[in-house]
């Protein structure tokens, strides 16, 4: 297929590269232009000087940019380059309100929008192992879905234009209740005394395990932080879920008590450290300067 992708960070990278190695005919634009050369020479596709130029003629416009203005003025200024019955997928977190808002405008100019956010991190996008999750048309998905594939391991519709976000609010939500009770645990064996290596061992293989355990506990035993998904971005989306939430009466008192957890860990200097740096506001270690996150 003959594809633009605008968004060319630590996560639009690796998944466009993964759509030249399947075969497309991929043209990359980003804001600094100096990362889409770089992608370029790196990937073996071509770099534009613009959304709209890279999108001139596209079946598919692909958009893994930073938030809502940002969705807004890629598809504004991509849509009418693409080809006549082109799909916009945005692999953005957004609001469920944008995605509805641009859904809107591509079916006015007869292409069709889908709202896909992803879960898995850069790691999932570098291994091409990402959760996708879908909102709008169905057939506008299957005709995503050849080219999606090259960096997903699940591609789920979960309904109309919206249904994406709304999705990927509930995969938040989530992790933000996981990361701080894991948080807790590693805290409360430090004060114990515990070994957190033969507790680690002992609690892994039962009823509290996760990908967060599996994937985070040694590092944050060791505070370390200094890599994954930024703090600024998770409260980013959970400032999405917030408004969702009030738009639609949730009651989520521990996602926003959460939210305020990571503000104070913005004020340790922590912005873009990963969202396992809860650890960071409650390990003596980290407080006394010795955590190798360089937290103060």
């Amino acid at each position: 297929m003959k594809i633009a992708f605008v968004g060319l960070g630590v996560m639009g990278a690796p998944m466009a590269g993964h759509l030249v190695r399947a075969g497309h005919e991929v043209t990359g634009f980003n804001r600094s232009p100096e990362k889409a050369a770089r992608w370029a020479e790196a990937h073996g596709g071509r770099a534009a000087a613009s959304a709209a130029a890279a999108a001139d003629g596209a079946e598919l416009l692909i958009l893994c940019v930073g938030d809502d203005d940002d969705v807004r003025r890629s598809v504004t200024s991509g849509l009418e380059a693409t080809a006549s019955d082109a799909v916009v997928v945005d692999h953005t977190t957004t609001s469920a309100v944008v995605a509805r808002e641009m859904a809107a405008l591509a079916e006015a100019s007869g292409r069709r929008f889908l709202d896909a956010p992803v879960s898995g991190g850069q790691a999932g996008a570098e291994a091409g192992k990402l959760s996708v999750m879908v909102g709008g048309d169905a057939a506008a998905l299957e005709t995503a879905r050849p080219a999606l594939g090259a960096y997903s391991k699940a591609i789920r519709h979960m309904g109309p234009a919206g249904s994406g976000q709304l999705t990927k609010m509930v995969n938040q939500i989530c992790i933000a209740g996981v990361v701080q009770g894991l948080a807790e645990a590693v805290h409360f064996t430090e004060r114990a005394g515990l070994d957190p290596e033969a507790v680690l061992a002992a609690v892994s293989q039962g009823a509290a395990q996760s990908w967060q355990m599996d994937n985070r506990w040694a590092t944050m035993c060791r505070g370390e932080f200094d890599f994954g998904f930024a703090v600024d971005w998770m409260r980013k989306d959970l400032g999405l879920v917030l408004d969702e939430a009030r738009r639609n009466g949730s009651r989520l008192a521990l996602t926003a008590l959460v939210d305020q957890f990571y503000a104070e860990v913005q004020a340790l200097g922590g912005s873009r450290w990963d969202t396992s740096s809860l650890a960071a506001r409650l390990s003596d270690r980290i407080a006394s300067g010795s955590g190798s996150s360089g937290a103060p």
